[in-house]
């Protein structure tokens, strides 16, 4: 059993199950230690012909073995084998749903965290979280229970009728086990920090294999396959030297435990054989003798057990504990209003910003104003600080009171899903998910038409080349999109933006993959769709900004200038020169 704030809850919400197992459990141990008396009889019975039941002797003949024998014997194991299936129905299901009900909890948990967090932790480590660790832990909340009450039960009801029979034999006995439970704790810590070791060996390797599998495109094209076949040798020589460590340990244990038990039965035989030989036992008593002991080796096994699993789920819960305890730095303020409506004006107010763990600000006294239902354009150089400010607008980073404002209130002050709700967003990775690309489509969308898919497939001018797909939009997708163009990907995304219909558009370099003809087409349609919202365009090639109504140049993480081409061209050396070399690039010079 283990117990942490994060778990301790399911004991009381399951604790109906768990008592019913309990229960079945109990019964079923209070059954077997029937057995070792029938065992007595039967060697008694051929022995001497008669048997000593209730403080009375009786004939040793086949009515006796009929009746005392061998139908309570037949109800005795009919009850064990359905009191063992209800019991492992209760209890064995109780820690399944204990791993349901956590890893809804997690994954619940992980849709809260922010980037940052995101920007911390490899997928390869969160996915064994929710496969191994979790795994782990439900092991230990159903096999736990069960070990431990049956341990207790068992061992003990066993021992007070070995007690009975003969205290100190049953000393004698006792003896090496204390010795077994002693090493078994001493063993089980270290046993904690091997498994701690092993599962993060195990996280490494399966980081460095989802970040293979998604950049395999990369690795063929550079012809790299042998270098990261050995790199992944080196970390799987790792898990499996870390596996090895625990396994050694683990089986070391057993054998101990072996030791002693078979040194116990050493005892038995021999300070038992004295005693019949002095006749204060008969052979049949020293067999009942042996069948209590051989009913507490199974208990006594089962604390050593469960020391090794204790271990392993000590260690896997805390896994999982430091992602639940894990806070996301963006979060709502208790003062925080709901948005009922967004126009879509937008307005940076010197705002300075730098990312977590960054040595440089990304954006540094920044300032301008989007009006309501206008078209804005933000270029600058890699790295100037466009994508920060869809960020931002985005509530995905903190900024500071005073510095951010949405139709005239500050972000701060404004719930971030209300805020999220009135935006659509096209991130420059473009990512899709494995589905099929009218799922994609309509992703933000819980109720859509095939009519309204198509009509956004068409706004973002990909419905062409849907059109030509044997499935058309039933297609399905391959993993993050990749049986796509990179230029299909973009339009798949910004017709999934379009079908939100969000009173604030960004696109962040969402159309850098097509050819000009395509661009100006998707342009104009958004003119034309989003007539009155604000379409915040995020961009490189002047070519794509140049007819909206506004444009922000930045620079170094510093607003250059603001204002449409006409004027820009006429007043910003940086923005002329930026022009020319576009322009020199297109011609080829």
């Amino acid at each position: 059993m283990i117990f942490g704030k994060h778990i301790n809850k399911y004991y009381w919400k399951y604790v109906l199950l768990i008592l019913a197992g309990l229960i079945a459990l109990v019964a079923v141990d209070y059954a077997q230690t029937l057995i070792p008396e029938m065992y007595r009889m039967v060697i008694d019975g051929v022995d001497k012909g008669e048997v000593a039941v209730d403080g009375s002797l009786l004939v040793f003949d086949m009515q006796f073995v009929w009746e005392r024998i061998c139908v309570p014997m037949f109800f005795i194991i009919i009850f064990i084998v359905f009191g063992r299936f209800l019991w492992r129905i209760c209890l064995f299901g109780s820690g399944i749903r204990v791993e349901r009900d956590l890893r809804k909890e997690m994954f619940a948990h992980c849709e809260l965290l922010s980037a940052e967090f995101y920007s911390r932790e490899k997928v390869g480590n969160l996915m064994s979280l929710f496969t191994n660790d979790l795994e782990t832990v439900q092991d230990c909340f159903g096999s736990g229970i069960m070990m431990t009450f049956d341990a207790l039960f068992l061992g003990g009801l066993s021992l007070y009728k070995m007690f009975c029979m003969d205290w100190v034999m049953t000393l004698f006995s006792l003896i090496p086990m204390a010795l077994m439970v002693a090493v078994s704790f001493v063993v089980g810590k270290y046993m904690t920090l091997k498994w701690e070791a092993r599962q993060q060996a195990f996280s490494d390797l399966s980081d460095f294999a989802q970040e293979s599998f998604s950049g395999i495109a990369v690795i063929k094209a550079f012809v790299k396959e042998f270098k990261e076949l050995l790199a992944f040798r080196r970390l799987n020589k790792r898990n499996e030297d870390a596996n090895v460590v625990y396994t050694r340990i683990s089986t070391l244990l057993n054998v101990f435990v072996t030791l002693f038990v078979e040194s116990v039965i050493c005892i038995i035989l021999g300070y038992g054989s004295y005693l019949v030989y002095v006749g204060t036992f008969t052979g049949g008593q020293l067999m009942e003798f042996i069948g209590y002991f051989n009913s507490i080796i199974w208990p006594v096994m089962a604390i050593t057990e469960l020391i090794e699993m204790h271990s392993r789920g000590k260690a896997s819960l805390k896994r999982v504990s430091d992602l639940l305890d894990s806070e996301s730095d963006v979060t709502d303020r208790d003062s925080a209003e709901v948005l009922q409506k967004l126009d879509g004006a937008i307005e940076f107010r010197h705002v300075t910003f730098r990312y977590p763990g960054a040595d440089y600000d990304a954006l540094s006294d920044v300032s301008f104003v989007i009006d309501s239902g206008e078209n804005v354009g933000i270029i600058g150089k890699t790295g100037s600080g466009k994508t920060t400010v869809a960020d931002l607008i985005l509530r995905c980073y903190n900024v500071e009171d005073g510095t951010l404002f949405v139709d005239g209130k500050d972000v701060n002050d404004v719930t971030i899903k209300s805020l999220r709700n009135f935006c659509a967003y096209v991130p420059q990775d473009n990512f899709l998910f494995s589905d099929t690309i009218a799922n994609n489509i309509s992703f933000a969308v819980d109720e859509a038409t095939e009519e309204d898919v198509e009509n956004a497939a068409k706004l973002s001018d990909i419905d062409g080349n849907i059109s030509n797909f044997a499935h058309r939009y039933q297609t399905m997708m391959g993993e993050r999109g990749v049986t796509v163009s990179g230029g299909q990907k973009q339009r798949i995304s910004i017709a999934r933006a379009l079908m939100k219909d969000a009173s604030v558009l960004i696109l962040d370099d969402s159309v850098s993959a097509v050819d000009t003809d395509t661009e100006k087409n998707i342009l104009n349609n958004l003119r034309t769709a989003r007539k009155g919202k604000t379409t915040v365009i995020i961009a490189h090639r002047i070519s794509t900004v140049r007819g909206l109504d506004k444009i922000v140049l930045l620079d170094n993480g510093k607003v250059v200038d603001v204002g449409s081409h006409d004027e820009l061209m006429s007043r910003c050396p940086d923005y002329r020169n930026m022009v020319a070399l576009q322009a020199l690039e297109e011609e080829g010079l």
